[in-house]
């Protein structure tokens, strides 16, 4: 069952966005990339408005990764889940976070930049850029999953047909 949902979750990321040469630095030599030259990009399973940019690794790979995922002031993302354990930390701006099945404004909590959030796999959650535009860190073993709690809310979903 295992090998069945990893072959899912690697569907799901060939179809995702991320595209065969997307990856960042290597893991296995000395290297540094700056902040300003950062490849930010769409990434199909987040609201259009978001972008995410990796920085270490290749996050299709069973294998350390670290991307950023910058939300503009006032997007959401739904409740969701990752099948990997994360390692958030905030860069800057306030970085709202909520645990739940439901995106319920009152699970929200505010993490200020230098904020680290540890977010263990299968965790339902949800964010959003309440009080403006924020960038996090995520660290974490790959492969990269994400899945909705309600299917609907998933935007990759929005141009299929019934």
């Amino acid at each position: 069952m295992k090998k069945f949902s990893n072959l899912i979750v690697m569907a799901a990321l060939l179809t995702s966005g991320i595209s065969s040469g997307a990856q960042g630095l290597s893991n296995k030599q000395f290297g540094s990339i700056k902040q300003e030259n950062l490849n930010w990009v769409a990434f199909p399973a987040f609201p259009p408005e978001a972008r995410l940019a990796i920085v270490v690794g290749n996050p299709k790979l069973a294998e350390p990764y670290v991307v950023r995922v910058k939300l503009p002031a006032g997007v959401k993302l739904m409740p969701h889940t990752h099948p990997e354990d994360r390692i958030y930390t905030v860069m800057s701006g306030v970085f709202y976070i909520g645990i739940g099945k439901e995106f319920d404004t009152s699970r929200l909590q505010a993490y200020l930049p230098g904020t680290v959030i540890v977010l263990p796999g299968n965790t339902p959650h949800f964010h959003w850029a309440k009080s403006g535009e924020y960038i996090t860190q995520v660290t974490a073993i790959g492969p990269l999953g994400i899945n909705y709690v309600n299917p609907a809310d998933d935007p990759r979903n929005k141009n299929k047909k019934p």
